[in-house]
């Protein structure tokens, strides 16, 4: 077999599982929870904000939930290292 004279992609040891993943990415376990579970919640809350109702008062209901959920997942994203840091590994 020919050596090829470009390398499209290198060979990387994916023995250790997730941990080595997250490595290849640049993400540590706490920077998956610190980062990760905010946009996953901020998502979540866009998605909120498209399904409101046609009904004013149901609007109003569910659309101040998801700005309160909006809320959650910027302080998260702000202060979630500083709020897990307590959490031990």
């Amino acid at each position: 077999m020919s050596k090829s004279l470009f390398t499209l992609a290198e060979a990387t040891d994916m023995s250790g599982g997730f941990t080595d993943f997250f490595a290849t990415i640049g993400m540590t376990g706490s920077g998956l929870v610190t980062k990760g579970i905010p946009a996953v919640i901020a998502v979540v809350a866009l998605l909120m904000l498209l399904k409101l109702p046609n009904d004013p008062k149901g609007a109003l209901r569910k659309g101040s939930m998801a700005l309160g959920t909006l809320f959650v997942a910027l302080v998260l994203a702000l202060y979630g290292s500083t709020l897990f840091a307590t959490v031990g590994v």
